[in-house]
């Protein structure tokens, strides 16, 4: 066979999977387990924001999120998953066998939060609306992925493949994606056949792309002194501001969009003195591998640079050396528009009178399965959040079932 038949034959398959996947969206509809399911999702969302705001009260910093995992593990046990287990990076993962172990499906939402040790985690009620920090990103999506279950029990519904649900550690901040690369590449390497992350927001959004980014603290060291005496020396913050005015000065594309930010800055002891040491902290990103990996070696280039520009400049008197180290990466993706599982989550919307779905690009837990080349998206919980990352973060439960049946029902036709 040659391999334009071939290539042709793989499309054919590909398509018919897809429209097989939108017509099974609509047509579980039908099915009286799937729509019972359904509507106790509908009828539990009080209870569904109960659990919300408990998880929420739970303390989880990124890298302390040990308590509210017990939580989410005993919560999954009491919902019936089973081989309810915490990996070494403490993502806490519960089974519900299908009549087969694939298709096997992992839905996600992660434990941790922005906030550091001992923010005042109490959620207030404001009328409707739910306030303190974290209440939506990732409360929300723990608490949908809880009601899933919950429903999906009640209901007895059935599933050809096999679901892992999964409390995952680290996404946020410096956690860097720690939960999932663990997950993909050791805990669960090989074994799943797509991914949906349950993160807060519009119930129609789609995450298909994953922007990664890099992640460097780098610091300058020289011996420093006095700014008369020892006046013509190498200065760390010199040569922190030569390479702050060389990122400064990038070009990068604005498709796929590429960014870079200088976000923190330090060093020195007194205005009258030669500073020791001086650094900063870099985020570069992009929503593709490739121009992230140019960005990334215009800014190592950028900053030797400026080392060797600064030694000279002062003849290496007081030589600086320079440390850069990587204190995050989190790898690029795309989960192709037209795949089955973007296509089945469009069914979706369609079988529940949703609005089409609207397409986006973010920093997820879906990067890793989508830069390894694993169908995966990242969807909205439902409800109205404002503010996140901030102690005012806010949620509206304004029609917040619907995000938690978008959930539901994915889940069931992903599964068949």
């Amino acid at each position: 066979m040659s391999v334009a038949k071939w290539v042709a034959g793989l499309a054919m398959t590909l398509l018919a999977v897809t429209a097989a996947r939108a017509q099974d969206a609509a047509q579980l509809m039908h099915v009286p387990a799937v729509r019972a399911a359904l509507e106790a999702a509908k009828a539990a969302e009080p209870q569904t924001i109960e659990t919300q705001i408990h998880v929420c009260e739970i303390p989880a910093p990124s890298f302390m999120e040990t308590k509210r995992g017990e939580e989410l593990a005993r919560l999954f046990r009491e919902e019936g998953l089973q081989n309810v287990r915490t990996d070494p990076a403490g993502n806490v993962l519960g089974d519900r066998p299908g009549k087969s172990a694939h298709p096997h499906l992992v839905v996600a939402a992660h434990l941790d939060t922005v906030f550091p040790q001992g923010t005042d985690v109490t959620v207030k009620r404001e009328g409707a609306v739910l306030r303190g920090p974290g209440i939506g990103d990732d409360c929300r999506g723990l608490a949908v992925m809880l009601s899933v279950i919950h429903a999906l029990n009640q209901a007895k519904v059935e599933t050809n493949g096999t679901v892992t649900f999964v409390a995952d550690a680290g996404e946020e901040g410096l956690g860097d994606l720690r939960g999932m690369k663990e997950l993909f590449n050791k805990t669960m390497k090989g074994q799943i056949d797509e991914f949906v992350s349950i993160e807060p927001g519009d119930p129609g959004r789609i995450t298909t792309g994953g922007v990664g980014s890099y992640r460097y603290r780098i610091t300058f060291k020289g011996p420093g002194g006095h700014s008369y005496g020892a006046f013509g020396i190498a200065n760390p913050i010199h040569a922190l501001g030569r390479a702050i005015a060389k990122i400064s000065d990038f070009e990068v594309p604005s498709s796929p969009k590429t960014t870079f930010n200088v976000g923190r800055i330090g060093g020195g002891t007194s205005v009258n003195s030669i500073a020791f040491e001086a650094w900063a902290e870099v985020d570069l990103r992009s929503e593709e591998s490739a121009p992230l990996e140019t960005l990334n070696a215009k800014f190592k280039q950028a900053v030797n640079s400026a080392l060797e520009e600064e030694n000279n400049r002062w003849h290496d008197r007081g030589k600086l050396t320079l440390s850069l180290e990587q204190v995050g990466y989190r790898p690029a993706g795309r989960t192709d528009p037209s795949s089955a599982i973007v296509r089945t989550a469009f069914a979706v919307n369609q079988a529940l009178g949703l609005p089409e779905p609207t397409l986006d690009a973010s920093s997820s837990d879906s990067n890793v399965p989508m830069h390894l080349g694993i169908p995966a998206i990242t969807i909205g919980g439902g409800g109205y959040d404002q503010g996140a990352h901030s102690p005012e973060e806010s949620f509206e439960p304004r029609d917040s079932w619907v995000g938690t049946q978008r959930a539901l029902l994915l889940t069931v036709a992903l599964t068949q």
